[in-house]
């Protein structure tokens, strides 16, 4: 893909979402940091639901660490792993008090040396909660950056090069989002509404969907 098919794609996404961000419910660094650890294999809406019960409970490292793995199980239990999950974020919420002062970490070594913190719960945190130029690639951003041409690579770690080497610098901060979201609701993995897309036209996926007969 061409840098300016690349430009104009990212420009109609900005258009149409200028302000993109995540659709996990937080109000501080903490609070993201933890909603992501318990998003891995779970939706989004599973764990705002889970949230909006912890966090008027506890939504601080000492807070949390108070409950134990036992007094957390019941808060996210609704949550895919939430077993493992609770003892990631218990011993998480530990390291946080013991090494950084109950602070999020803003490098991504720090935050990959915790529990259940991996390259892209890292870079989700540093991009959304302290505005660095990452690109967290999950299995939407993979498939969106595959389908379209945008960024295409083997696996994830080849997208996310290729995203940062080639999206325009002012779209960098944002296209985490735009993808994400582009992937969630319209370039879906199965039946993508490619008639409904507004990059369609630059897209270079050779086998786009048509538009669904409505049946007689």
């Amino acid at each position: 893909m061409n840098a300016e098919k690349r430009r104009q794609q990212f420009l109609r996404l900005q258009a149409a979402n200028p302000h993109p961000t995540t659709e996990l419910e937080y109000t501080t660094p903490f609070e993201l940091l933890i909603a992501v650890i318990l998003s891995a294999q779970a939706t989004d809406v599973s764990v705002n639901k889970a949230t909006r019960r912890l966090y008027p409970v506890a939504n601080t490292p000492q807070a949390i660490l108070a409950l134990g793995v036992d007094g957390l199980v019941p808060f996210i239990q609704s949550i895919g792993l939430y077993r493992t999950k609770a003892k990631n974020v218990i011993e998480t919420c530990r390291l946080l008090q013991e090494q950084h002062g109950g602070d999020v970490p803003r490098t991504r070594e720090a935050l990959q040396a915790l529990p259940g913190v991996g390259r892209k719960t890292a870079n989700v945190v540093l991009n959304t909660a302290f505005g660095q130029a990452t690109i967290a690639v999950d299995t939407h951003i993979f498939r969106v950056s595959n389908r379209t041409g945008i960024a295409p690579g083997k696996n994830v770690d080849e997208v996310e090069q290729k995203l940062i080497d080639t999206t325009p610098a002012e779209f960098v901060n944002d296209a985490h989002h735009w993808l994400i979201l582009h992937g969630r609701y319209t370039c879906t993995a199965r039946n993508p509404q490619c008639w409904n897309c507004m990059i369609a036209d630059l897209c270079e996926w050779k086998t786009k969907t048509p538009l669904p007969s409505k049946g007689v």
